[in-house]
Protein backbone atom coordinates (compact mmCIF):
# COMPACT_ATOMS: atom_id res chain seq x y z
CA UNK A 1 0.00 0.00 0.00
CA UNK A 2 1.39 3.30 -0.51
CA UNK A 3 2.44 5.79 1.61
CA UNK A 4 -0.04 8.46 2.68
CA UNK A 5 -3.28 6.74 1.85
CA UNK A 6 -5.06 4.82 4.59
CA UNK A 7 -7.93 2.26 4.79
CA UNK A 8 -11.17 3.47 6.42
CA UNK A 9 -11.92 2.17 9.29
CA UNK A 10 -15.44 0.43 8.30
CA UNK A 11 -16.31 -0.46 4.92
CA UNK A 12 -18.03 2.24 2.59
CA UNK A 13 -21.82 1.91 2.93
CA UNK A 14 -23.87 2.48 -0.54
CA UNK A 15 -25.59 5.50 1.17
CA UNK A 16 -22.33 6.99 2.39
CA UNK A 17 -20.30 6.40 -1.25
CA UNK A 18 -18.39 9.36 -2.91
CA UNK A 19 -19.90 11.30 -5.60
CA UNK A 20 -18.68 10.02 -8.48
CA UNK A 21 -18.98 6.50 -7.60
CA UNK A 22 -19.87 4.91 -11.16
CA UNK A 23 -21.49 1.83 -9.98
CA UNK A 24 -24.38 4.26 -8.22
CA UNK A 25 -26.34 3.78 -11.86
CA UNK A 26 -26.59 0.26 -10.95
CA UNK A 27 -28.41 0.83 -7.39
CA UNK A 28 -31.49 -0.25 -8.15
CA UNK A 29 -30.98 -3.13 -10.12
CA UNK A 30 -28.09 -4.20 -6.92
CA UNK A 31 -31.30 -3.62 -4.07
CA UNK A 32 -33.39 -6.08 -6.30
CA UNK A 33 -30.85 -8.31 -6.58
CA UNK A 34 -30.09 -8.52 -2.78
CA UNK A 35 -33.65 -8.15 -1.72
CA UNK A 36 -34.19 -11.18 -3.60
CA UNK A 37 -30.92 -13.40 -2.18
CA UNK A 38 -32.08 -12.27 1.46
CA UNK A 39 -35.92 -13.76 1.15
CA UNK A 40 -33.60 -16.81 1.18
CA UNK A 41 -34.32 -18.27 -3.05
CA UNK A 42 -31.05 -19.60 -4.56
CA UNK A 43 -29.45 -17.02 -6.90
CA UNK A 44 -31.40 -18.02 -10.38
CA UNK A 45 -28.88 -16.22 -12.18
CA UNK A 46 -25.52 -17.97 -11.03
CA UNK A 47 -26.94 -21.32 -11.78
CA UNK A 48 -23.41 -23.97 -12.49
CA UNK A 49 -23.86 -27.07 -13.90
CA UNK A 50 -21.12 -29.60 -12.48
CA UNK A 51 -21.56 -31.98 -15.45
CA UNK A 52 -23.35 -32.16 -18.74
CA UNK A 53 -24.73 -35.57 -19.50
CA UNK A 54 -26.61 -35.01 -22.84
CA UNK A 55 -28.22 -32.42 -24.27
CA UNK A 56 -31.44 -32.78 -22.17
CA UNK A 57 -29.79 -33.60 -19.11
CA UNK A 58 -27.13 -32.20 -16.64
CA UNK A 59 -26.08 -32.57 -12.90
CA UNK A 60 -26.69 -29.18 -10.79
CA UNK A 61 -25.72 -29.23 -7.63
CA UNK A 62 -25.67 -32.46 -7.03
CA UNK A 63 -28.28 -33.65 -8.39
CA UNK A 64 -29.93 -35.25 -12.15
CA UNK A 65 -31.66 -32.22 -13.75
CA UNK A 66 -33.58 -32.04 -16.74
CA UNK A 67 -32.81 -29.38 -18.87
CA UNK A 68 -35.20 -27.24 -20.57
CA UNK A 69 -33.22 -23.89 -20.89
CA UNK A 70 -30.50 -24.25 -22.92
CA UNK A 71 -31.34 -23.00 -26.62
CA UNK A 72 -29.86 -26.31 -27.82
CA UNK A 73 -33.42 -26.97 -29.89
CA UNK A 74 -31.97 -29.36 -32.35
CA UNK A 75 -30.03 -31.67 -29.62
CA UNK A 76 -26.67 -31.24 -31.84
CA UNK A 77 -24.17 -31.03 -28.66
CA UNK A 78 -23.28 -34.21 -28.21
CA UNK A 79 -23.65 -35.50 -32.00
CA UNK A 80 -21.04 -38.15 -32.51
CA UNK A 81 -19.98 -36.46 -36.30
CA UNK A 82 -20.18 -33.10 -34.56
CA UNK A 83 -18.17 -33.85 -31.54
CA UNK A 84 -15.29 -35.83 -33.85
CA UNK A 85 -15.19 -32.98 -36.20
CA UNK A 86 -14.23 -30.96 -33.35
CA UNK A 87 -11.54 -33.26 -31.80
CA UNK A 88 -10.10 -33.70 -35.58
CA UNK A 89 -9.72 -30.14 -36.05
CA UNK A 90 -8.22 -29.72 -32.95
CA UNK A 91 -5.40 -31.79 -33.08
CA UNK A 92 -4.75 -30.85 -36.58
CA UNK A 93 -5.04 -27.31 -36.14
CA UNK A 94 -4.45 -26.58 -32.69
CA UNK A 95 -6.51 -24.89 -30.07
CA UNK A 96 -6.93 -21.09 -31.80
CA UNK A 97 -6.29 -18.85 -34.70
CA UNK A 98 -4.08 -15.89 -32.19
CA UNK A 99 -5.77 -13.52 -34.92
CA UNK A 100 -8.43 -11.55 -36.89
CA UNK A 101 -10.16 -12.93 -39.92
CA UNK A 102 -8.25 -10.38 -42.03
CA UNK A 103 -5.21 -11.35 -40.92
CA UNK A 104 -3.94 -14.82 -39.88
CA UNK A 105 -7.62 -16.22 -38.53
CA UNK A 106 -8.63 -17.43 -41.56
CA UNK A 107 -8.45 -21.62 -41.53
CA UNK A 108 -9.76 -23.69 -44.26
CA UNK A 109 -12.45 -24.64 -41.77
CA UNK A 110 -13.52 -20.68 -41.51
CA UNK A 111 -14.25 -21.11 -45.06
CA UNK A 112 -15.89 -24.48 -45.10
CA UNK A 113 -18.08 -23.49 -42.84
CA UNK A 114 -19.36 -20.43 -44.44
CA UNK A 115 -19.54 -22.64 -47.30
CA UNK A 116 -21.95 -24.84 -45.54
CA UNK A 117 -23.93 -21.53 -44.43
CA UNK A 118 -23.70 -21.04 -48.38
CA UNK A 119 -25.53 -24.47 -49.31
CA UNK A 120 -28.20 -24.42 -46.29
CA UNK A 121 -29.44 -21.00 -47.11
CA UNK A 122 -28.65 -21.15 -51.03
CA UNK A 123 -27.05 -17.95 -50.68
CA UNK A 124 -24.22 -16.14 -52.46
CA UNK A 125 -22.36 -14.93 -49.20
CA UNK A 126 -21.21 -16.11 -45.87
CA UNK A 127 -19.63 -14.48 -43.21
CA UNK A 128 -19.13 -15.88 -40.02
CA UNK A 129 -18.12 -14.14 -36.47
CA UNK A 130 -16.67 -15.26 -33.28
CA UNK A 131 -20.66 -14.84 -31.56
CA UNK A 132 -24.21 -14.03 -32.91
CA UNK A 133 -24.03 -10.52 -30.89
CA UNK A 134 -20.90 -9.45 -32.79
CA UNK A 135 -23.28 -10.39 -36.30
CA UNK A 136 -25.68 -7.99 -34.99
CA UNK A 137 -23.21 -5.52 -34.14
CA UNK A 138 -21.30 -6.00 -36.77
CA UNK A 139 -23.57 -5.89 -39.84
CA UNK A 140 -25.92 -3.39 -38.54
CA UNK A 141 -23.29 -0.84 -37.18
CA UNK A 142 -21.32 -1.09 -40.92
CA UNK A 143 -24.56 -1.05 -43.21
CA UNK A 144 -26.51 2.09 -41.17
CA UNK A 145 -24.40 4.92 -40.03
CA UNK A 146 -24.88 7.82 -39.06
CA UNK A 147 -27.88 10.08 -41.49
CA UNK A 148 -29.57 6.71 -41.80
CA UNK A 149 -32.94 5.17 -40.36
CA UNK A 150 -33.40 1.67 -38.54
CA UNK A 151 -37.02 0.87 -38.07
CA UNK A 152 -37.15 -1.96 -35.76
CA UNK A 153 -39.74 -3.92 -33.15
CA UNK A 154 -39.62 -2.27 -29.87
CA UNK A 155 -38.37 -6.32 -28.47
CA UNK A 156 -35.93 -6.79 -30.83
CA UNK A 157 -32.81 -7.96 -29.22
CA UNK A 158 -30.47 -5.79 -27.21
CA UNK A 159 -27.28 -7.05 -30.16
CA UNK A 160 -29.71 -4.98 -32.34
CA UNK A 161 -29.70 -2.39 -30.47
CA UNK A 162 -26.13 -1.62 -29.59
CA UNK A 163 -25.38 -2.39 -33.16
CA UNK A 164 -27.59 0.60 -34.08
CA UNK A 165 -26.06 2.69 -30.86
CA UNK A 166 -22.29 1.84 -32.60
CA UNK A 167 -23.75 2.90 -36.10
CA UNK A 168 -24.96 6.07 -34.37
CA UNK A 169 -28.13 5.70 -37.02
CA UNK A 170 -31.52 7.23 -36.22
CA UNK A 171 -33.41 4.36 -34.14
CA UNK A 172 -37.11 4.21 -35.08
CA UNK A 173 -39.22 1.52 -33.13
CA UNK A 174 -42.48 0.42 -33.76
CA UNK A 175 -44.71 -1.45 -31.33
CA UNK A 176 -43.73 -5.63 -31.28
CA UNK A 177 -45.37 -7.29 -34.49
CA UNK A 178 -47.62 -3.72 -35.50
CA UNK A 179 -48.08 -4.23 -39.46
CA UNK A 180 -49.83 -0.83 -39.66
CA UNK A 181 -47.31 0.81 -36.40
CA UNK A 182 -44.40 -0.36 -38.95
CA UNK A 183 -45.91 0.89 -42.29
CA UNK A 184 -46.50 4.38 -40.40
CA UNK A 185 -42.78 4.78 -39.31
CA UNK A 186 -41.94 4.04 -42.65
CA UNK A 187 -44.04 6.74 -44.02
CA UNK A 188 -42.29 9.49 -42.08
CA UNK A 189 -39.10 8.47 -42.75
CA UNK A 190 -37.39 10.72 -45.66
CA UNK A 191 -37.98 8.64 -48.78
CA UNK A 192 -34.41 9.25 -50.29
CA UNK A 193 -32.99 8.51 -47.23
CA UNK A 194 -31.27 5.39 -45.76
CA UNK A 195 -32.95 2.44 -44.27
CA UNK A 196 -33.04 -0.86 -42.83
CA UNK A 197 -35.63 -2.69 -41.19
CA UNK A 198 -34.74 -5.18 -38.53
CA UNK A 199 -37.14 -7.74 -37.85
CA UNK A 200 -36.92 -11.13 -35.76
CA UNK A 201 -38.11 -14.61 -36.77
CA UNK A 202 -38.76 -15.67 -33.76
CA UNK A 203 -38.79 -12.98 -30.45
CA UNK A 204 -36.81 -15.06 -27.67
CA UNK A 205 -38.92 -13.83 -24.74
CA UNK A 206 -42.42 -14.97 -25.23
CA UNK A 207 -41.34 -17.40 -28.72
CA UNK A 208 -43.78 -15.56 -30.33
CA UNK A 209 -43.38 -15.31 -34.63
CA UNK A 210 -43.12 -12.08 -36.37
CA UNK A 211 -45.59 -11.79 -39.46
CA UNK A 212 -42.77 -11.62 -41.95
CA UNK A 213 -44.62 -11.82 -45.57
CA UNK A 214 -46.12 -8.93 -44.52
CA UNK A 215 -43.37 -6.86 -42.81
CA UNK A 216 -40.83 -7.23 -45.80
CA UNK A 217 -43.49 -6.78 -48.26
CA UNK A 218 -44.30 -3.39 -46.49
CA UNK A 219 -40.30 -2.87 -46.32
CA UNK A 220 -39.46 -3.06 -50.01
CA UNK A 221 -42.22 -1.25 -50.91
CA UNK A 222 -40.98 1.79 -49.01
CA UNK A 223 -37.66 1.50 -50.19
CA UNK A 224 -35.68 -0.12 -47.41
CA UNK A 225 -33.44 -3.40 -46.84
CA UNK A 226 -34.11 -5.71 -44.90
CA UNK A 227 -32.51 -7.69 -42.24
CA UNK A 228 -34.28 -10.83 -40.22
CA UNK A 229 -32.79 -12.30 -37.51
CA UNK A 230 -33.51 -16.24 -37.15
CA UNK A 231 -31.20 -16.83 -34.40
CA UNK A 232 -34.27 -18.51 -32.60
CA UNK A 233 -35.57 -20.29 -35.80
CA UNK A 234 -32.92 -21.51 -37.75
CA UNK A 235 -32.60 -25.48 -38.01
CA UNK A 236 -36.22 -25.71 -36.73
CA UNK A 237 -38.52 -23.69 -38.70
CA UNK A 238 -39.51 -23.89 -42.12
CA UNK A 239 -39.24 -27.06 -44.72
CA UNK A 240 -35.40 -27.00 -44.84
CA UNK A 241 -34.82 -25.52 -41.53
CA UNK A 242 -34.20 -21.73 -42.55
CA UNK A 243 -36.16 -19.80 -40.33
CA UNK A 244 -39.74 -18.11 -40.20
CA UNK A 245 -38.64 -16.07 -43.59
CA UNK A 246 -38.43 -19.20 -45.61
CA UNK A 247 -41.66 -20.97 -43.63
CA UNK A 248 -43.95 -17.43 -44.93
CA UNK A 249 -41.94 -17.46 -48.35
CA UNK A 250 -40.15 -14.10 -48.19
CA UNK A 251 -36.39 -15.62 -48.20
CA UNK A 252 -35.88 -14.51 -51.46
CA UNK A 253 -36.79 -10.42 -50.61
CA UNK A 254 -34.66 -10.46 -47.37
CA UNK A 255 -31.22 -8.47 -47.87
CA UNK A 256 -29.45 -10.22 -44.77
CA UNK A 257 -30.16 -13.05 -42.74
CA UNK A 258 -28.39 -13.10 -38.79
CA UNK A 259 -28.10 -16.34 -37.09
CA UNK A 260 -26.23 -17.55 -34.49
CA UNK A 261 -24.41 -20.81 -33.76
CA UNK A 262 -25.12 -21.16 -30.08
CA UNK A 263 -28.64 -22.34 -30.51
CA UNK A 264 -29.92 -25.42 -33.52
CA UNK A 265 -26.23 -25.50 -34.50
CA UNK A 266 -24.96 -26.44 -30.84
CA UNK A 267 -21.87 -24.36 -30.49
CA UNK A 268 -20.81 -20.75 -30.59
CA UNK A 269 -20.20 -18.06 -33.43
CA UNK A 270 -22.39 -15.98 -35.68
CA UNK A 271 -23.57 -15.60 -39.48
CA UNK A 272 -24.36 -13.50 -41.88
CA UNK A 273 -25.55 -14.60 -44.69
CA UNK A 274 -26.71 -12.36 -47.97
CA UNK A 275 -27.36 -12.24 -52.23
CA UNK A 276 -25.78 -8.67 -52.12
CA UNK A 277 -23.25 -8.48 -54.81
CA UNK A 278 -21.33 -5.97 -52.90
CA UNK A 279 -21.02 -8.10 -49.86
CA UNK A 280 -17.73 -8.85 -49.67
CA UNK A 281 -16.86 -5.87 -49.04
CA UNK A 282 -18.00 -6.26 -45.13
CA UNK A 283 -14.94 -8.56 -44.46
CA UNK A 284 -13.18 -5.10 -44.60
CA UNK A 285 -15.21 -2.45 -42.82
CA UNK A 286 -16.92 -4.16 -40.28
CA UNK A 287 -15.07 -3.16 -37.34
CA UNK A 288 -16.23 -6.36 -35.15
CA UNK A 289 -15.17 -8.35 -37.24
CA UNK A 290 -12.01 -7.08 -38.62
CA UNK A 291 -10.56 -6.29 -34.77
CA UNK A 292 -11.24 -9.40 -33.01
CA UNK A 293 -10.03 -12.89 -33.22
CA UNK A 294 -11.51 -15.21 -35.51
CA UNK A 295 -13.22 -18.44 -33.61
CA UNK A 296 -11.17 -21.55 -32.66
CA UNK A 297 -10.77 -24.61 -35.89
CA UNK A 298 -12.52 -26.81 -33.69
CA UNK A 299 -15.68 -24.62 -33.69
CA UNK A 300 -16.38 -23.83 -36.89
CA UNK A 301 -14.92 -27.72 -37.74
CA UNK A 302 -18.30 -28.68 -35.27
CA UNK A 303 -20.58 -25.75 -36.50
CA UNK A 304 -19.85 -27.09 -40.56
CA UNK A 305 -20.28 -30.72 -39.58
CA UNK A 306 -23.21 -29.91 -37.72
CA UNK A 307 -25.11 -27.20 -40.20
CA UNK A 308 -24.40 -29.66 -42.70
CA UNK A 309 -26.66 -32.12 -40.31
CA UNK A 310 -29.41 -29.99 -40.19
CA UNK A 311 -29.81 -30.01 -43.81
CA UNK A 312 -31.26 -33.00 -43.45
CA UNK A 313 -33.22 -32.72 -39.96
CA UNK A 314 -36.93 -33.18 -41.23
CA UNK A 315 -37.40 -36.10 -38.87
CA UNK A 316 -35.60 -33.59 -35.37
CA UNK A 317 -37.92 -31.24 -36.49
CA UNK A 318 -41.14 -32.83 -36.77
CA UNK A 319 -40.51 -34.30 -33.00
CA UNK A 320 -39.23 -31.31 -31.77
CA UNK A 321 -42.51 -29.74 -32.75
CA UNK A 322 -44.80 -31.94 -31.14
CA UNK A 323 -42.65 -31.79 -27.77
CA UNK A 324 -43.87 -27.96 -28.50
CA UNK A 325 -47.27 -29.07 -28.63
CA UNK A 326 -47.34 -31.27 -25.83
CA UNK A 327 -45.63 -28.84 -23.01
CA UNK A 328 -47.97 -25.85 -24.25
CA UNK A 329 -51.38 -27.80 -24.18
CA UNK A 330 -50.34 -29.94 -21.13
CA UNK A 331 -49.49 -26.02 -18.99
CA UNK A 332 -52.44 -24.35 -20.56
CA UNK A 333 -54.57 -27.48 -19.20
CA UNK A 334 -52.33 -26.76 -15.79
CA UNK A 335 -53.95 -23.27 -15.34
CA UNK A 336 -50.65 -22.03 -16.41
CA UNK A 337 -51.15 -18.50 -18.29
CA UNK A 338 -48.62 -18.48 -21.22
CA UNK A 339 -46.79 -16.31 -23.19
CA UNK A 340 -48.56 -17.40 -26.31
CA UNK A 341 -52.19 -18.58 -27.44
CA UNK A 342 -50.75 -21.30 -29.00
CA UNK A 343 -47.42 -22.89 -29.58
CA UNK A 344 -45.39 -20.86 -31.96
CA UNK A 345 -41.94 -22.00 -31.83
CA UNK A 346 -39.42 -23.87 -29.40
CA UNK A 347 -40.04 -21.79 -26.78
CA UNK A 348 -42.72 -21.84 -24.64
CA UNK A 349 -43.16 -18.82 -21.86
CA UNK A 350 -44.89 -19.65 -18.46
CA UNK A 351 -45.41 -15.75 -17.22
CA UNK A 352 -45.39 -15.55 -13.53
CA UNK A 353 -47.35 -12.87 -11.00
CA UNK A 354 -44.13 -10.77 -10.16
CA UNK A 355 -40.41 -11.57 -9.77
CA UNK A 356 -40.44 -12.99 -6.08
CA UNK A 357 -43.16 -15.62 -6.78
CA UNK A 358 -40.91 -16.31 -10.21
CA UNK A 359 -37.63 -16.80 -8.09
CA UNK A 360 -39.86 -19.21 -5.44
CA UNK A 361 -41.34 -21.54 -8.95
CA UNK A 362 -37.68 -21.77 -10.57
CA UNK A 363 -36.69 -22.72 -7.47
CA UNK A 364 -39.37 -25.29 -6.66
CA UNK A 365 -39.06 -26.78 -10.04
CA UNK A 366 -34.82 -27.23 -9.60
CA UNK A 367 -35.56 -28.52 -6.44
CA UNK A 368 -37.67 -31.28 -8.46
CA UNK A 369 -35.15 -31.29 -11.02
CA UNK A 370 -36.15 -29.05 -13.97
CA UNK A 371 -33.71 -26.17 -15.24
CA UNK A 372 -35.41 -23.70 -16.34
CA UNK A 373 -34.50 -19.96 -17.50
CA UNK A 374 -35.91 -17.26 -15.01
CA UNK A 375 -36.97 -13.87 -17.01
CA UNK A 376 -37.22 -10.84 -15.68
CA UNK A 377 -37.36 -6.82 -16.36
CA UNK A 378 -35.85 -5.35 -17.99
CA UNK A 379 -35.17 -7.93 -20.41
CA UNK A 380 -38.91 -8.74 -20.95
CA UNK A 381 -41.70 -6.86 -22.75
CA UNK A 382 -44.03 -4.66 -20.20
CA UNK A 383 -42.54 -5.45 -17.12
CA UNK A 384 -43.05 -9.39 -17.18
CA UNK A 385 -41.10 -11.87 -15.27
CA UNK A 386 -41.89 -15.64 -16.66
CA UNK A 387 -40.15 -18.75 -17.02
CA UNK A 388 -39.09 -19.15 -19.74
CA UNK A 389 -39.01 -23.10 -21.40
CA UNK A 390 -36.74 -24.08 -24.58
CA UNK A 391 -37.33 -27.42 -25.80
CA UNK A 392 -35.47 -29.64 -27.35
CA UNK A 393 -35.68 -32.40 -30.34
CA UNK A 394 -33.89 -34.91 -27.99
CA UNK A 395 -36.29 -34.56 -25.13
CA UNK A 396 -38.21 -37.88 -25.02
CA UNK A 397 -42.24 -37.83 -24.87
CA UNK A 398 -41.54 -39.95 -21.58
CA UNK A 399 -39.57 -36.39 -20.56
CA UNK A 400 -42.11 -33.68 -21.21
CA UNK A 401 -44.91 -35.50 -19.37
CA UNK A 402 -42.61 -35.91 -16.42
CA UNK A 403 -41.44 -31.75 -17.09
CA UNK A 404 -45.59 -31.44 -17.00
CA UNK A 405 -45.67 -33.31 -13.76
CA UNK A 406 -42.74 -30.97 -12.02
CA UNK A 407 -44.58 -27.91 -12.80
CA UNK A 408 -47.93 -29.23 -11.51
CA UNK A 409 -46.26 -29.86 -8.30
CA UNK A 410 -43.72 -26.59 -8.18
CA UNK A 411 -47.09 -24.66 -9.10
CA UNK A 412 -49.57 -25.86 -6.05
CA UNK A 413 -46.55 -25.25 -3.78
CA UNK A 414 -45.95 -22.19 -4.69
CA UNK A 415 -49.34 -21.07 -5.23
CA UNK A 416 -48.94 -20.03 -9.01
CA UNK A 417 -51.89 -22.48 -9.62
Amino acid sequence: MSEGISQPDQPVTREARAKGDLFAKFDELIQMREGLLASGVEDPFNLVMEKVLSPTRAICNGRETILLGTYNYMGMTFDPDVIEAGKQALEEFGSGTTGSRVLNGTYQGHKECEDALKEFYGMDHAMVFSTGYQANLGIISTIAGKGDYVVLDIDSHASIYDGCSMGRAEIVPFRHNDIEALEKRLKRIPADAGKLVVLEGVYSMLGDVAPLKEMVRISKEAGAMVLVDEAHSMGFIGEHGRGVAEDQGVLDDVDFVIGTFSKSVGTVGGFCVSNHPDFEIMRLVCRPYVFTASLPPSVVATAATSIRKLMHGSNKRAHLWENSKRLHSGLKDLGFQLGTDEPQSAIVAVIMPDLTRGAQMWEALLKEGLYVNLARPPATPANMTLLRCSLCAEHSEEEVSTILGMFERAGKAVGII
